[in-house]
C-alpha cells in the first residue's frame, strides 16, 4: 500500500486510526464512520457496513489503508463538484457569477451560513460582483485545512 500513499498520508491514517480504534482493531460501523469522516471522505452508511462485512466485522490497520485505498479511488469530490458545474454551464464559459455561487453555498446540500461563504471567498479570492472560474474555485475550497499545530 505504501506506493499509492505518500508516507505523511500513511502517518495520518495509523494517528487518526489509533485515536479513535484504541484496542488496534475497528469494531464497529461507529467507529469506521468516524476515522473516515475525520479523515476528510464522505462515505455512504452503505459503503462503510459493505466495506467492515468484507473484513469479516473487523478491521486492523492494514485493512484499513485497504479501504481507504478503494475508497479513495471511488470518491473523487472535486472532479465530482466540477462536473457538476460544467453541466450547469451550457455554453462552457467555465465561470459562474459569484452571486449565484453564494446563493448555491447558501442554500443547497450542506448550506453554508454568509460568514462561512464569506472566509471561502476571502481564501478565494472572489469579489461578490465577480465571475468566478469555477475550476480554480473548486480547487482552493476542496484543499485541505492546513495544520498549524
Amino acid at each position: 500500500m505504501a506506493r499509492y500513499f505518500k508516507e505523511q498520508e500513511i502517518e495520518e491514517f495509523k494517528e487518526c486510526f489509533y485515536l479513535y480504534a484504541r484496542t488496534g482493531q475497528i469494531k464497529s460501523l461507529d467507529e469506521l464512520t468516524l476515522i473516515m469522516r475525520s479523515l476528510g471522505l464522505s462515505p455512504t452508511i452503505s459503503e462503510l457496513a459493505t466495506y467492515l462485512k468484507q473484513k469479516g466485522g473487523k478491521m486492523i490497520f492494514s485493512d484499513f489503508v485497504e479501504v481507504m485505498l478503494i475508497h479513495s479511488r471511488a470518491e473523487d469530490l472535486p472532479r465530482e463538484v466540477v462536473n457538476a458545474f460544467k453541466a450547469a454551464d451550457p455554453h462552457g464559459r467555465g465561470t459562474v457569477p459569484a452571486k449565484q455561487l453564494r446563493n448555491m453555498l447558501q442554500n443547497w446540500g450542506e448550506c453554508l451560513s454568509s460568514k462561512e461563504v464569506d472566509r471561502i471567498f476571502r481564501e478565494a479570492n472572489v469579489q461578490n460582483n465577480s465571475m468566478v472560474k469555477y475550476e480554480e474555485f473548486v480547487k482552493i475550497a476542496c484543499a485541505p485545512v492546513p495544520d498549524y499545530y
